[in-house]
């Protein structure tokens, strides 16, 4: 992770006079554009640029393109090249995240991908959905948008953390720990990962000597930390975007670090660059802390690829479910033999299973042109989404930072709603 370009007041301020300039007709307009484009699949994204989790943007929107690239090499969606993606920034703001989505909205897309964080979807997904346009994330986790009143148009390609947590527990029980803490950002990510992990680490016997969440607007964590240490736990796991690195060097001045306790960290957490910003000088001091994420690694294909596609990739987390999000609504749009979202949209859960196997947009294409029915199995793995739009299993990675502060994979786990 790195620390977030900031956006100029001045910028923020000229976003939200376009915003309210346009707001009132928005709806109306964006209809309209969709209704010009006939037979053309228009996208839009609205992804992490600054912000917290900024180091997510580039493999999100690489993968973006790549996806689109991909589909248009293939020929196209309706025998048309996808157009140039519109693209705004979330920003880890929820206003502006709202404007950004306003904005690409009024460009008149049929689809949008993002946001990355489910507390800047949550800022928008009512006037997406309320659009009749499709909202597709590669990395909302939070178990909010299973049950979500959407109307049908939102979908997401990375799994719940209802199926992460489960596997998180099993890791920290595995390592023989008994008394754990759990410490979480107060939003829907952080309360959702903390709910899905306690019920399971409590269902294996494991006691929560500690469950509480945090403002991430915070600067100062110091009676978190206490609170922490008093309840003596023999680990904790935190659940955090880029605030998290100063808790684990709460966690370390206060003896309870990965060197002296178990520390274990979500996806939120998972990234090269943390060892660095914990302690800039020794990375080594939080060897052999541990945690989970959606896999992103396990295609070496598509990873290969898409370094291929983008050489300067040095991050691919949520990528290959990004990829899967743009190609599943090509595919919703082929099978639906229109660009129309109110249509398409009918078939976005269809085209992910119980119908011929297909792994690339080009074969499923064929198949469809054949009069098929298809079940795509994405880059990120099959997705058989369930009646929610989202995935019904999903592989999830253990990782861990060595002595030299590299970031390494143990194992990757198969979980399933089943489970």
């Amino acid at each position: 992770m790195h620390t977030p370009i900031r956006r100029s007041a001045i910028f923020l301020s000229a976003v939200a006079l376009l915003v309210a300039m346009g707001g009132a007709n928005s709806g109306a307009a964006s209809a309209e554009a969709r209704a010009a484009e006939d037979d053309v699949l228009k996208l839009g994204y609205v992804l992490p640029e600054t912000g917290q989790l900024a180091f997510l943007g580039p493999p999100m929107i690489q993968s973006t393109n790549f996806a689109i690239k991909t589909i248009n090499d293939a020929g196209g969606v309706l025998g048309n090249p996808i157009p140039k993606v519109v693209g705004a920034d979330e920003a880890g703001q929820e206003a502006v995240a709202s404007q950004s989505a306003a904005r690409v909205l009024n460009a008149g897309v049929d689809a949008i991908v993002g946001a990355a964080a489910s507390a800047m979807s949550l800022a928008f997904i009512d006037r997406v959905t309320g659009e009749g346009v499709v909202q597709c994330s590669g990395s909302n986790t939070a178990p909010t948008f299973t049950d979500y009143d959407d109307g049908g148009y939102y979908f997401r390609t990375a799994p719940s953390d209802a199926l992460q947590g489960p596997v998180l527990a099993e890791t920290i029980q595995g390592d023989g720990h008994e008394r754990v803490a759990l410490v979480a950002r107060a939003d829907d990510y952080g309360r959702g990962l903390l709910d899905a992990t306690q019920k399971a680490l409590e269902a294996g016997g494991t006691t929560v000597t500690v469950a509480e969440t945090y403002d991430p607007k915070a600067t100062n964590f110091d009676q978190l930390i206490q609170r922490v240490e008093n309840s003596r736990p023999d680990a904790t796991v935190v659940i955090a975007f880029e605030e998290g690195t100063q808790i684990i060097q709460g966690l370390i001045e206060a003896g309870i670090g990965p060197a002296q306790r178990g520390v274990y960290g979500t996806d939120g957490l998972r990234s090269e660059e943390l060892p660095g910003l914990v302690a800039p000088n020794d990375p080594g001091r939080i060897a052999g802390m541990k945690g989970t994420a959606p896999a992103s690694e396990t295609n070496e294909q598509f990873v290969n690829s898409l370094q291929d596609f983008a050489p300067n990739l040095n991050v691919l987390q949520f990528a290959p479910q990004t990829f899967d999000c743009v190609t599943t609504i090509a595919l919703a749009a082929e099978q639906a033999k229109t660009d129309d979202p109110r249509e398409f949209v009918k078939e976005m859960i269809p085209v992910t299973k119980d119908g011929e196997k297909c792994n690339s947009f080009a074969q499923c294409k064929q198949l469809i042109a054949d009069g098929k029915n298809i079940d795509y199995d994405g880059v990120s793995g099959p997705l058989d989404f369930t009646d929610a739009g989202e995935p019904s299993q999903a592989t999830i990675e253990v990782y861990e930072y060595t002595e030299e502060g590299e970031l390494t994979t143990v194992r990757t786990e198969q979980t399933s709603v089943e489970d």
